[in-house]
């Protein structure tokens, strides 16, 4: 009787770790923080080193199920990445298009007024911010959606 409660635990052991193994490994993580608010989001597209295809990118940047968070204009966003993400240099891509040169810090702040701004490429109360990993091929997006807050 103990030996088969032995082989049934050493079994359910291997098959634990099995699944475990199986696992995929998540993705670094990038943070937008407005105040005291802030939200965190595995990539949306790539995150595995390997260089996404232009049609890949335009893809993930349509994506709808992203985070969202609300922003005073009148506050700075802050931009965190993963010392993973910094390492292959980054830049902020506001609706598709570059908004910052690409750097390799891990973290950056942004005037939350230009996310609003016509000028810089914004349309309404909505924007699509992303964070582009990698400086000459995109290796990973991490996409947000920032709302415009004016209470």
């Amino acid at each position: 009787m103990r030996r088969r409660r032995a082989v049934a635990a050493a079994g359910a052991v291997s098959a634990g770790l099995l699944v475990l193994s199986a696992c995929d490994k998540p993705t670094a993580m990038a943070t937008i923080t407005v105040g005291s608010d802030s939200v965190s989001s595995e990539a949306t597209c790539g995150g595995e080193g390997k260089a996404l295809t232009t049609e890949t990118l335009n893809e993930c940047l349509q994506d709808k199920d992203i985070d969202e968070i609300k922003v005073d204009p009148t506050k700075p966003v802050r931009f965190g990445v993963d010392p993973e993400i910094a390492d292959h240099s980054w830049t902020i891509l506001l609706n598709g298009q570059p908004l910052v040169d690409p750097t390799k810090k891990t973290y950056q702040s942004i005037p939350g007024s230009v996310f609003f701004n016509a000028q810089y490429g914004a349309q309404g109360d909505s924007t699509l911010v992303s964070v582009k990993e990698g400086e000459d091929e995109a290796t990973g997006l991490w996409s947000f959606r920032l709302k415009k807050d004016e209470d």
